[in-house]
């Protein structure tokens, strides 16, 4: 698909990110919508009945139509006698839709509208790539430098701001982040909206969700999408005072159905089940089970899907997980993980750089750092957090600044620099000077020091090898090199400096080290990118 030029960018600027809303009222068969670009959301705006409960007795769906191809999504009840759904196009072309309802007067509707080219820089929902790593769906590659930053969401819009801000001027390209509301250490606010309706005394309606509090949601998910940046988003878990860890599974059943109607067309959607599902104690791994079924069914794009534990590790290898999502800095378990799963696997808690007085909140910026270069040549991707509070105050835990792994604002560590610098060297690695793409970052089996290589498309030729020697500072070593002719550059991580070495190398490569621990060396074949 060719990318939309700027003047055509501009010419839809009327049509936006997100497509202009569409009404149909019963005399709308027939009619033609504005044109909304592939991986954009086309969105209709239905007016129906309000009388009774519409979340629960309306059925709504759209199935819309390309050549022989038909894609079914749900709709949704969005308040005030309002009915909406929405549909991402994966395709350009005429697309014509069709409604069915059990209200008479959007049953049987038709219409269509024209899918244009992508816009500039939008590449699609992230895919499984090459069994261990992602890609987008138009084959670029994905490489998830992600962070942490569970209950931004309620926060204040001026919180709120500083860290979409934050986010902006970071390296991080996916962000873990709640659906609900966190009660937990360091943040014990009220949000400004709840999921369901909920009287005065706290009782909640599981009947009826809550429209204002979803499409703060989507709001935020598109200033994400703006930004480049996936939404991992925590559909459960159990840090929580107003009962949303606990609801019956019809419940639980319908608010996910709700969800996976409202969100599914964003293109920057992951679905993580859980954050520590194994702490949710009213639910069992067989709810679980059944709610990714629910994901499986009903979300017709197929995002990503995964599961968070704390203690008891989800079996990853069910067909219906498509990556692991692990709370773990055991890096040497890796080789394992990636043999017996076959999927890529993501180091999403690795504890967080900060000073609290919790042992999973206070590692040093570049001991953060030196687990996501651990991550990296184990073939792996890691999530950064970071959990600082501010010396220069008093501990009063009701008193103490926002935290960035709960509620956002600025980033005050050492590492994301760091792991900016990181990014560049893997991306640069795949993509190379020709822009071709590659393989992701393959570890070496049973390595003397920890590395792992990039191969050409045939998968045979290593490009790039990259060494990281961790706690190690050897003044020699002979390199195992494959045949060819490579060029070699001395990495070190913290001081984010890269030295071109002199000479070429090939084969059993002896040379000469800094001697200094937690450096890196890169090989890059002669003519190669």
């Amino acid at each position: 698909m060719k990318n939309l030029t700027r003047r055509d960018a501009i010419k839809l600027a009327s049509v936006g990110a997100v497509a202009a809303m569409q009404t149909v009222s019963s005399g709308a068969a027939g009619s033609s919508h504005d044109p909304v670009p592939v991986w954009e959301v086309f969105e209709l705006a239905l007016k129906g009945a309000s009388t009774g409960n519409p979340f629960t007795e309306v059925r709504l769906s759209a199935t819309f139509s390309l050549g022989h191809r038909s894609v079914e999504v749900d709709g949704f009840y969005d308040g005030e006698g309002i009915y909406k759904v929405r549909f991402m196009p994966d395709a350009v072309g005429a697309w014509s839709f069709r409604l069915s309802s059990s209200l008479a007067n959007l049953d049987g509707q038709e219409g269509g509208f024209e899918a244009l080219p992508p816009l500039a820089g939008a590449h699609g929902p992230v895919r499984v790539q090459n069994t261990h790593h992602f890609a987008y769906a138009d084959g670029a590659p994905f490489f998830p430098f992600g962070t942490t930053c569970y209950a931004w969401m309620h926060q204040s819009e001026t919180l709120q701001q500083q860290t979409l801000a934050a986010l902006r001027n970071s390296p991080f390209n996916k962000l873990r982040m709640c659906v609900f509301p966190k009660s937990y250490e360091y943040n014990h606010n009220e949000p400004d909206f709840y999921p369901f309706e909920r009287s005065a005394t706290g009782v909640n309606d599981y009947t009826r969700f809550n429209p204002a509090f979803f499409r703060h949601i989507e709001q935020r998910i598109g200033d994400l999408r703006a930004a480049g940046i996936e939404a991992d988003l925590i559909l459960f878990h159990p840090y929580d005072r107003w009962g949303f860890a606990a609801m019956p599974p019809e419940a639980d059943d319908r608010y996910l159905r709700y969800l996976l109607a409202r969100l599914s067309a964003y293109r920057n959607i992951w679905w993580s089940m859980a954050n520590e599902y194994d702490l949710m104690r009213a639910k069992s791994t067989q709810d679980f089970d059944r709610l990714f079924h629910i994901v499986e069914e009903k979300d017709a794009y197929r995002h990503l899907r995964s599961i968070h534990y704390s203690v008891t590790m989800y079996d990853y290898a069910k067909p219906w997980v498509t990556h692991a999502s692990l709370q773990s800095s055991d890096f040497a378990a890796a080789p394992g993980y990636l043999t017996a799963w076959k999927k890529p696997v993501c180091y999403d808690e690795v504890m967080y750089e900060g000073n609290l007085n919790r042992r999973w909140g206070n590692l040093s910026g570049d001991e953060m750092t030196r687990r996501f270069w651990l991550g990296v040549v184990s073939g792996c991707y890691v999530t950064h957090g970071e959990t600082y509070l501010d010396p220069e105050q008093p501990f009063d835990e009701s008193a103490s600044p926002p935290l960035f792994w709960s509620q956002g604002g600025p980033l005050r560590g050492s590492s994301p620099l760091q792991i900016a610098f990181l990014r560049k060297l893997v991306e640069e690695s795949v993509k190379g000077d020709r822009q071709t793409v590659r393989t992701g970052l393959v570890p070496a089996p049973n390595p003397y020091y920890l590395n792992a290589a990039v191969y050409e498309e045939d998968g045979k030729q290593a490009n790039t090898i990259l060494y990281y020697f961790d706690f190690h500072q050897p003044i020699w070593y002979e390199f195992p090199l494959p045949e060819g002719s490579f060029r070699a550059e001395w990495i070190d991580p913290l001081a984010m400096t890269v030295t071109p070495q002199a000479g070429r190398f090939s084969g059993k490569a002896k040379m000469r080290l800094p001697g200094k621990p937690f450096q890196a060396l890169r090989f890059r074949a002669v003519g190669g990118g």
